[in-house]
């Protein structure tokens, strides 16, 4: 078995020193903290990344330098296994133990430590694929990155700037079929965060052609300072509010949605006749995209193969609903054992998972009318415009869309499928999260008091859930 090119390692390593005083740590979303105290992270983590590779036989392993919603000034790091899904959870605590190493005689002592323990055949190939945002710091932090690929001997192939996820080529098509001859719908106002989505929706736009006219806002990517602010999905989220920039553009009835700054995330919104704001988060998606997939499959013979797994704890439907921990590797593993399962986290990011069994069905199920067929094709497609493997704002976009066509529905009829409760979504800063731990996303420490303040309100339901990074 090969050893690890120390001399290499150690004489990298010295150019991008940790910090002393300031701890790092490897949570749902990666590592995501100011970007100008990430370059010894991401050193780390390119070296991290090859080691995932060759445990896994060189199998590729993906990169993406993002921090999402956060405000511009801030960025992050995440790693992504082979098939898409989020970094294997015993690997987070080795990304931080080696993150958090103080020096560079301190790191190779780690990484040797953790060579060893996971029995990594060195002498196995290592591939990545690594891409970023728009943030102005990505530039920097993907130099420490490949000086990572560098010290551990990476074939590594750069994406450049993208969304976490990209599927354009494939959406358009999965996406027309599914509306043929359908009432083309009234444009969609799409708020673009001034992130890295404007890209990929302009792209969107050529590829779409006259079957959804999108009308992009908030595009200006090359702009310092604009990344996120007071616009995009956490923001509307967060304050409930229209982004002050759509202000003077959105219409009495008129729908409208805002990405993230990666898009991975995505918030519908809607105003009434009498120009009212009304929200429709990721629980409103999940409530209209399960009970669509529920009448299709009724329709196309295939009665009972979907399951949903949501935050929505109260949804008015007659489908099992699961409740797990804070974060969207939860809710994706949960939905994994359902046949069909449709999971949204509130702030809108989510996907639909069709089980391998379910596909299989799909291909070799025989409609014994035309209407069975029709429904059976519209699900095929579905598997075809739906990333499976990630939250992704765009396709989930058009995932919504594609309903709104099928049931004729406008913002209103859409938001009248349940009464949502009250709720208002804050941050509070702490010294220190990782104190707080978190019961069944809610907090028994907390559960009294705050019970007491919504005691009054009939079906109050308050809890409390921590964030990757304050």
């Amino acid at each position: 078995m090969s050893a690890l090119p120390v001399d290499l390692i150690r004489s990298l390593s010295d150019q991008h020193p940790k910090p002393p005083s300031v701890h790092f740590q490897y949570g749902t979303a990666g590592f995501r903290t100011l970007g100008s105290m990430l370059d010894p992270v991401m050193f780390r983590v390119g070296i991290l990344a090859g080691l995932r590779s060759k445990k896994l036989d060189g199998k590729t392993i993906g990169v993406m330098v993002t921090a999402s919603h956060n405000p511009e000034p801030d960025n992050g790091v995440k790693l992504v296994d082979p098939r898409g899904e989020m970094l294997e959870a015993s690997w987070e605590v080795h990304a931080t133990n080696l993150a958090n190493a103080p020096t560079t005689q301190a790191f190779i002592e780690a990484l040797d430590t953790f060579v060893q323990t996971l029995k990594i055949d060195l002498s196995k190939p290592a591939r990545v694929v690594y891409a970023r945002d728009t943030r102005p710091s990505g530039g920097a932090l993907v130099a420490a990155l490949e000086d990572g690929f560098k010290a551990i001997g990476v074939e590594a192939r750069n994406a450049g700037v993208t969304t976490t996820p990209v599927l354009h080529y494939l959406l358009s098509t999965a996406f027309k079929k599914l509306v043929a001859g359908k009432t083309v719908s009234p444009p969609l106002v799409v708020d673009c965060a001034n992130g890295v989505g404007a890209i990929v929706a302009e792209k969107l736009m050529d590829y779409l052609g006259n079957t959804l006219q999108i009308i992009p806002h908030n595009t200006a990517i090359s702009q310092l300072g604009v990344l996120n602010h007071s616009c995009g999905a956490d923001f509307v989220k967060t304050s409930q509010k229209l982004p002050p920039s759509l202000s003077s553009v959105l219409k009495a009835g008129q729908r409208a949605c805002s990405l993230d700054g990666d898009a991975d995330r995505l918030m519908y919104y809607y105003l009434d006749d009498r120009a009212q704001f009304h929200m429709l988060d990721g629980d409103k998606i999940a409530a209209l995209v399960a009970a669509f997939i529920v009448e299709l499959t009724k329709a196309a013979g295939l009665e009972g193969r979907s399951r949903s797994a949501s935050y929505k704890r109260r949804m008015q439907t007659r489908l099992p609903v699961k409740c797990v921990p804070t974060g969207v590797k939860h809710l994706h593993h949960a939905a994994e054992h359902y046949d069909i399962g449709v999971y949204f986290e509130a702030n809108g990011h989510g996907t639909v998972l069709f089980s391998r069994d379910t596909q299989q069905k799909l291909a070799s199920h025989q409609p014994s009318t035309p209407a069975q067929s029709t429904a059976l094709n519209h699900i095929i497609n579905l598997t075809q415009l739906i990333n499976q493997t990630v939250g992704d704002a765009l396709s989930d976009m058009l995932l919504v869309e594609v309903v709104l066509t099928h049931k004729s529905y406008n913002g209103l009829e859409w938001d009248s499928l349940y009464v949502d409760l009250p709720n208002r979504l804050v941050k509070v800063v702490v010294a220190d999260r990782n104190i707080f731990k978190t019961e069944d996303a809610e907090s028994a420490e907390l559960a009294f008091r705050v019970a007491g303040l919504v005691y009054d309100e009939a079906g109050g339901d308050p809890g409390k859930r921590p964030v990757e990074f304050l």
